[in-house]
């Protein structure tokens, strides 16, 4: 009994000495990461500067200021000039022909294990440069989310970690993005859990949050202690300011549904006129830089405007004005195909119509208003978190630029309210939306992406019996005696499949003595089967077995060769999914040290 207790006790040791040293492991990993997506974040700002002073002669932050003094010709024809590049960019060198941003990284972590291209990430980053820098107006933190997200996963896929740590890295380079981008550490901790990965596990908050840090020091570093709002001081007047800091949520929810919906309409005006893909941005840059005409503010990213909201340098009609140009702007860019990001235009919408509601809503009660800055604030909090479907995140954005207690909460209450607007006449984020459009969808359920995202030739059997199309029966039947599963796959001269042959096949010929080798194997068997292919997932396994009665189904490397590859079982590909279920509970509720290989 001692010598039992014993060897447990080392064990035990052991165990723990393991799962410490995982846990070490994957911490020095999410600082890599986070190191890599933070510098990846002062490379893209850097670049996009520079592009925008090659189309616009300067490379400050507060553009709008400069626009004015460049010739008109200049302000409407950089737009589509660099248009027109990221337009034969992304048709010749991205997947799809299209953008890449935070949906792709939501449908990596949802669907295909946190696996995501590099070179993907690193392309999509310099359409967005150029896109931005030539005054697309969009936003610059969506990218360097997608390319730190990209650098998880490239980190995750050369050391051939398990899927828990994978999903833990890419939302590692998540975190690290957003927190360089806004000097907002807690904030990119929490919208790495809040959006990309969908879950708060403690077993990843932990190199989240070291990754984040990172991203944060490492941009510190480099531009000072920088915060991207110059937000001045402010201090709730009455409690009797939240209804209307309420309805200023439910108006910004409607804003965000407007602005969303508006993005489908574009895209289907272009596919009616037939518009060659490639040329959609620059058309895009055309109808930007007539609107920078009146409104200059909504080229590029717009801090320098939001800025200026913030400080009350703007009347109400100019107020009213930007908010409807820049979300006219916004669908334009978005719907006709530029690269960029909605979470500058998300906040910059937010701020202009938050700073418009803020003078109305103090010009009708002035002794209990907080300054119609505060307001602006709230807006941007409100529409940025109904579009993102990140309130948590974004609230705390604003704690962490503010330090302002009491504004946060108002931003909280505004924020929930706007994303319960656009959840009940959107359907969800402007994320969820793209994916939607893609045939995908978060709300599904993990159990269901679970089954889509194990493939069947992870699963697949590989021991399998073939004969040919002229096999004699004396000879069927011999093979069909040891065949695994009691099943033969009859395949012709070029090695397709034909059918398949069992006991239920073979009927009274399996048994009938004066049946001999003048019947063949062809005869028999079941022609045109039920099968499947190799990049097909269990979802589909399942729900053909469930029509067709089958308990296995072949598995074809593709559909023009039909070669058969292997074959899958009921029973393994439910093993397969509660296996991975199970996995994934252990991972949600973080019960589980992390396993990384």
């Amino acid at each position: 009994m001692a010598e039992k207790l014993l060897k447990s006790n080392i064990f035990l040791n052991r165990m723990r000495r393991i799962v410490k040293s995982e846990q070490l492991v994957l911490s020095i990993l999410a600082m890599i990461v986070g190191a890599l997506a933070g510098g990846g974040t002062i490379l893209f700002r850097d670049g996009l500067l520079l592009v925008q002073s090659l189309f616009f002669g300067t490379g400050e932050e507060a553009l709008h200021r400069h626009l004015s003094e460049i010739p008109v010709w200049q302000l409407i024809l950089a737009p589509a000039v660099g248009g027109l590049i990221v337009g034969i960019f992304i048709y010749k060198f991205l997947p799809e022909k299209r953008p890449h941003g935070v949906a792709d990284v939501i449908d990596a972590a949802s669907f295909h294990d946190a696996r995501m291209s590099t070179r993907c990430g690193i392309k999509s980053a310099i359409a967005s440069a150029v896109s931005l820098g030539s005054g697309s107006s969009l936003g610059r933190e969506g990218p360097v989310v997608h390319m730190g997200a990209s650098f998880g996963a490239w980190l995750a896929r050369i050391l051939h970690l398990r899927r828990s740590a994978s999903r833990t890295l890419l939302g590692c380079g998540v975190a690290s993005a957003v927190a360089a981008s806004f000097n907002a550490p807690l904030a990119g901790a929490l919208f790495a859990h809040e959006v990309a990965l969908g879950h708060y596990a403690l077993t990843a908050f932990a190199p989240i949050v070291l990754a984040s840090v990172t991203g944060t020091v490492i941009t510190r570093i480099y531009y000072g202690d920088e915060v991207a709002f110059l937000i001045p001081g402010h201090e709730i007047q009455s409690f009797w300011e939240f209804p209307a800091f309420a309805l200023l949520g439910i108006i910004a929810g409607v804003a965000a549904v407007l602005v969303v919906r508006a993005i489908p309409v574009v895209q289907k005006t272009a596919n009616w006129t037939n518009a060659p893909l490639w040329l959609r941005p620059a058309v895009a840059g055309l109808i930007v830089g007539l609107i920078a005409l009146a409104f200059p503010q909504i080229v590029g990213v717009g801090y320098g405007a939001m800025n200026d909201a913030l400080n009350e340098n703007y009347s109400l009609t100019f107020l009213i004005g930007l908010l409807l140009a820049k979300g006219f702007a916004v669908s334009i860019c978005m719907g006709l195909g530029f690269a960029g990001g909605m979470f500058s235009p998300a906040l910059f919408l937010g701020a202009m119509l938050g700073g418009a509601f803020g003078m109305i809503a103090t010009s009708a009660f002035p002794e209990l208003s907080s300054g119609y800055s505060a307001y602006t604030l709230v807006g941007m909090g409100a529409v940025a978190a109904a579009i993102l479907g990140a309130p948590i995140s974004t609230t705390l954005i604003i704690f962490e630029l503010t330090g302002d207690y009491a504004l946060t909460v108002a931003v909280m209450v505004a924020s929930v309210l706007a994303t319960v607007v656009m959840d009940q006449f959107q359907g969800g984020s402007f994320f969820q939306w793209q994916l939607k459009c893609r045939g995908l969808s978060t709300r599904w359920g993990r159990e269901v992406n679970l089954l889509r995202t194990i493939k069947v030739d992870e699963i697949m059997k590989r021991e399998y019996e073939t004969v040919p199309l002229t096999e004699g029966l004396t000879t069927v039947r011999e093979k069909l005696i040891n065949a695994p599963y009691s099943e033969l796959f009859v395949i012709d001269d070029q090695g397709k499949l034909h059918g398949t042959i069992t006991l239920t096949d073979l009927r009274h010929a399996a048994f009938d003595p004066n049946l001999g080798d003048e019947v063949t194997a062809g005869e028999v068997a079941r022609s045109k089967p039920p099968v499947l292919y190799r990049s097909d997932n269990i979802e589909k396994a399942i729900k053909l077995m469930e029509q067709t009665g089958e308990e296995h189904l072949p598995v074809l490397n593709s559909a023009e060769e039909r070669h058969i590859i292997g074959f899958v079982h009921e029973k393994d590909a439910m093993m397969a999914y509660n296996n991975a279920l199970l996995e994934l509970q252990s991972e949600e509720r973080g019960d589980a040290p992390p396993k990384l290989f």
